[in-house]
């Protein structure tokens, strides 16, 4: 997928907390109805994705074997995403400036920006 940066929302790199298992949790509390969780937006074809806000990288929520994921997981993402692992091996910390988001016609939407659109 070609890069693709997008204008930055009121979320900037460096004001971003790294993303976690319980972050995540708390995010899709937080946009629960809105649109801006994998289960409400699916339909509108919007992909779970990351994105690191540094370089503009996207991926794909994918599992560990490589295979798409329909919600925000962190096992497929690249080693150099990865702050911290359990003691399994699976990620459960990225580096500060990934944010979780979706891909829609290789497009890259934050959660706001999805969100809005759903409506």
């Amino acid at each position: 997928m070609p890069d693709n940066p997008q204008e930055n929302d009121s979320r900037s790199a460096t004001m971003v907390s790294p993303i976690s298992r319980n972050s995540l949790r708390r995010e899709n509390r937080a946009f629960a109805g809105t649109g801006g969780v994998s289960e409400e937006n699916r339909g509108i074809r919007f992909e779970p994705a990351f994105r690191d806000e540094s370089t503009g990288r996207v991926e794909r929520s994918r599992h560990a074997d490589g295979s798409p994921a329909p919600m925000h997981v962190m096992d497929g993402l690249p080693p150099e995403w990865v702050e911290h692992r359990d003691e399994h091996g699976h990620p459960c910390c990225l580096k500060a400036g990934i944010i979780a988001g979706f891909v829609r016609d290789e497009r890259f939407y934050t959660r706001e920006q999805a969100a809005a659109l759903a409506r």
